[in-house]
Parts: C-alpha cells; sequence; structure tokens
C-alpha cells in the first residue's frame, strides 16, 4: 500500500502546472548518490550565452582545462534564446536524456527545480564553499544538500551619467553615507528635469529591464524588498499578504511614474536599455556588472560612472551542477572546481563577471591564470570583448570592485523554490498588465496577485 503522503506527493504533481521536471521523476526526501563515472571522452558544457563576447572568458577558462588536461577535453555548447528558453531546453535535454551534458551552467533561480527533479547530482563533502561570498554561496545548496557550485555571479548597480549630472551641478555628494534609498535617484532626476539647458538628446530620468520577461521580476522584487516587502521565506513558502502586495505595488510604482521612467522602458531588455542609456536618452541606468565594459567602449571618457543600487539589489548569476548520471562525472566535478576556483573567479571578475568567491576581490595573491599557449601569461586582457582594459584599482581589478563585492554581500535573493518558473511567470503577468494602466489601483491589483502567487508557490 501507499502512503498517504506519497498519495498526496503524487496528486500535487499531477496537478501542478510547473515544474514539469519534478513530476517527471518525483520529488525525493533523499537525494541520488554522489557523481562517480569516470568514462573517458569530452566532457561537455551546456550554458548560455557568454555575455563577454565570442572570445569570452567562459571559452578562454575551458581552453586553458584543454591544455593542462588533454587526455580528458571539455567543450562549451551554447544554449540559444532567452534565461527562460534556456531553462526548457536544459529541462527536456536532462529528462530525455537526448543531449550527452555532463554539466549546466543554471540560473541560481533553477537549482532548486533541477535538485527536485533528480537532475543534477549532489555533491555533499565533495566541494568547499568557504571561500565563496556568502549569499551567493547559500545559492549552491537546496534541501541541506550542495548541488552546484558559484560560477559567476551577477547584482544589480545603478550607472549614471556623470557629465549630465555635473552640467546639472549634482556632484560626487548624492552618493555620500551608507543610506542610499532610492528618492535620492528621484531627487537627481528632478533637479536635471528642472535645467533649462538639458542634453539634447535626454528625454527621461532613468530606465531598467521593465519588459515581460525575468528582468521585470527582477526590478520588482528590488523595489518590494526595499519598502521591506518579501514574498516568501528561506524554503520558497509563500509568507506575503494583500497588505504587503499593496505596499509593494506602491513602492514600485514610484519608482516607475511616468515622469520620471523612460516610456520604453516597459518593453525593455539589458540590450535596449543598454541602448537607451548609451544614447544619451537617460540619466540612469539600472543594470549588470558587465554593462560596465561595454558602456566603456561606447560612451566618451569619464562620462558616465556606476554605483551601488539605491536600496535593495536582486543576486542573480550563475552555478555549475554535474548532471545526475552523467558516465564523466568524476571528470566534470574535477572541470567545475577548476572553472570555479580561485585563479578562474579572478579571470570572470577581469572580463566584467562579478566573481563568487571573495579572494578574487580581496586577495592581492590571487590572479587571472589563463595562458597563451606556451606557458606564459596570456597578452589578451581578459575584458568585454571590444572594450579594451576598463579603469583599475592597484591590484588591476576593474575599480568598482570594491562597490560590486558590497553589493553582492548585501543582495537579495529570489525565492528559492521548484516552482519558480510558476512564480515568476504569475508575476510578470500581473505586473506588467498593472503598470501599462494609466492609473493603476494598488488594491485590486494586490488581491489579483496575492492568489496568483500562492496558487505558484503551492504548485497549483
Amino acid at each position: 500500500m501507499r502512503r498517504p503522503g506519497a498519495v498526496r506527493a503524487a496528486v500535487a504533481c499531477l496537478l501542478a502546472v510547473l515544474p514539469a521536471a519534478a513530476c517527471e521523476r518525483g520529488a525525493t526526501t533523499a537525494p541520488a548518490p554522489p557523481p562517480t563515472g569516470a568514462a573517458g571522452g569530452t566532457i561537455t558544457v551546456a550554458s548560455g550565452l557568454d555575455v563577454t563576447g565570442t572570445d569570452g572568458v567562459r571559452h578562454r577558462l575551458i581552453e586553458e582545462w584543454n591544455r593542462r588536461n588533454p587526455e580528458h577535453p571539455a567543450r562549451l555548447v551554447q544554449l540559444s534564446g532567452a534565461a527562460d528558453q534556456q531553462r526548457s531546453q536544459l529541462l527536456g535535454a536532462l529528462q530525455s536524456g537526448s543531449a550527452s551534458y555532463d554539466v549546466v551552467n543554471l540560473d541560481i533561480t533553477w537549482i532548486p527545480e533541477f535538485a527536485e527533479a533528480g537532475l543534477i547530482s549532489p555533491l555533499d563533502g565533495r566541494v568547499d564553499l568557504g571561500d565563496f561570498i556568502d549569499r551567493v554561496a547559500d545559492t549552491a545548496s537546496w534541501k541541506g544538500h550542495v548541488y552546484s557550485v558559484p560560477f559567476n555571479s551577477d547584482v544589480g548597480l545603478l550607472y549614471y551619467r556623470k557629465d549630465y549630472l555635473e552640467e546639472a551641478g549634482i556632484g560626487p555628494s548624492l552618493w555620500s553615507g551608507g543610506e542610499r534609498p532610492w528618492s535620492k535617484v528621484t531627487a537627481a532626476i528632478d533637479a536635471l528635469d528642472a535645467q533649462r539647458n538639458r542634453p539634447e538628446a535626454y528625454e527621461h530620468g532613468w530606465t531598467g529591464q521593465l519588459g515581460a520577461y525575468e528582468g521585470l521580476t527582477v526590478n520588482a522584487i528590488e523595489a518590494f524588498a526595499s519598502a521591506g516587502v518579501r514574498l516568501t521565506d528561506d524554503k520558497g513558502n509563500y509568507t506575503a499578504d494583500r497588505a504587503d502586495l499593496e505596499e509593494g505595488l506602491r513602492a514600485l510604482g514610484e519608482r516607475v511614474a511616468e515622469r520620471r521612467l523612460l516610456p520604453d522602458a516597459l518593453t525593455s531588455d539589458e540590450t535596449t536599455s543598454l541602448d537607451d542609456f548609451t544614447e544619451g536618452r537617460t540619466a540612469f541606468l539600472r543594470h549588470w556588472p558587465y554593462a560596465y565594459g561595454l558602456l566603456w567602449k561606447d560612451l566618451p571618457r569619464g562620462s558616465f560612472d556606476v554605483t551601488r543600487l539605491p536600496g535593495k539589489a536582486v543576486l542573480g548569476g550563475q552555478n555549475l551542477a554535474v548532471a545526475a548520471g552523467s558516465p564523466r562525472a568524476r571528470w566534470a566535478l574535477e572541470l567545475v572546481e577548476f572553472l570555479t576556483g580561485r585563479s578562474s573567479e579572478r579571470c570572470l571578475l577581469d572580463a566584467g563577471f562579478a566573481a563568487t568567491r571573495e579572494s578574487a576581490y580581496a586577495d592581492p595573491g590571487v590572479t587571472c591564470g589563463i595562458t597563451d599557449g606556451t606557458g606564459g601569461e596570456s597578452t589578451r586582457a581578459p575584458t568585454v570583448e571590444g572594450s579594451g582594459p576598463v579603469p583599475a584599482d592597484a591590484e588591476g581589478r576593474p575599480a568598482h570592485a570594491a562597490e560590486l563585492l558590497v553589493s553582492l554581500k548585501n543582495a537579495e535573493q529570489r525565492p528559492r523554490t521548484p516552482y519558480y518558473g510558476a512564480f515568476t511567470q504569475a508575476l510578470q503577468s500581473h505586473l506588467h498588465r498593472w503598470l501599462e494602466r494609466k492609473a493603476p489601483d494598488p488594491e485590486a491589483a494586490a488581491a489579483e496577485l496575492d492568489e496568483a502567487l500562492r496558487k505558484a508557490l503551492e504548485g497549483r
């Protein structure tokens, strides 16, 4: 006979729309055995697009591994499409076995789903997370078991047109002090808008990623968290209520007030928002760390700068995991350890990513170990493609690395749940409709959103 709990779990899987993977293999109370396969052959790494270019740092780290381990070569397979499409591709491939991936580079929000579904191997006792930034290290585990290793992190930052603000008499004091509320941004926008001789290209104060995709989820959670509103506990259980959601919606509404927000922001993603900032249409941009190198390439020297995002910033990034059942699991794990090692993390930082290890930011003895193939140090600086060397500190790190580390240490987590796909879809769809209305009503929207999020996070 089946136990009642098992029956309820089976029924929940049948009723749940997402995640399909958890129902495919069944959510287990204990993880599968750790990876042991030691077969030969090429180690295949599946990953999303490398934002540092066609000859990007991820590809070059794989090349470095191959130079050091010719008997166990690796190859990088880059998945096409947006993050949601990549998630679907990986779920389908790992469930069906249609692609022989040994290592998968997963968005940190996918770890619970893939772990719960038994698609990635537990790494308990196999990796040491001691040097990783605490907030980042937290993303590696699920239900007390380690399933991944942080590879490159991410966190929201605020880019601003230094030349625009200086012309309006707004100096560095804007960012002084420990507290950095969003009101400092709105005050600067209002001061800029009050100037008679504004830059010709300038239209509105700020832009971000507010299209109906994951970018909207991130921006919304940053606004909610800055107002003290959190949607779930550490285990992914829904903890908000209608009053919380009303407060969060008002905070988001203040950020996207029509007189301060670039109108195109409601359809913008990372690329279009970056283009609007580069073209001078706005003075402030909420974006990720890799944008610095691209802006350094395209904007006049000294015309922009970057700082911590006022209020709360959301943690992003990807972790490496060993695919369950990989016949090359032993070597796959060694590759993961190399790609996430101290030297590799310094390479990622130099290239424009947010490194996951504290030593990459703080230890002067940690340097990038990519070579030129002859044993010597590479002459190709690991910076964003086409950007050239960006401003550096005394140890050769990007000049804003110290600010980046503070942001990572204080970053806000998105809900950690195997139902994240359903959660973000519900949040995006409801919020985008709400933002498109001319006079949004927080009370009515909160009631609808409360019901939708409750169902999504309960797997209904």
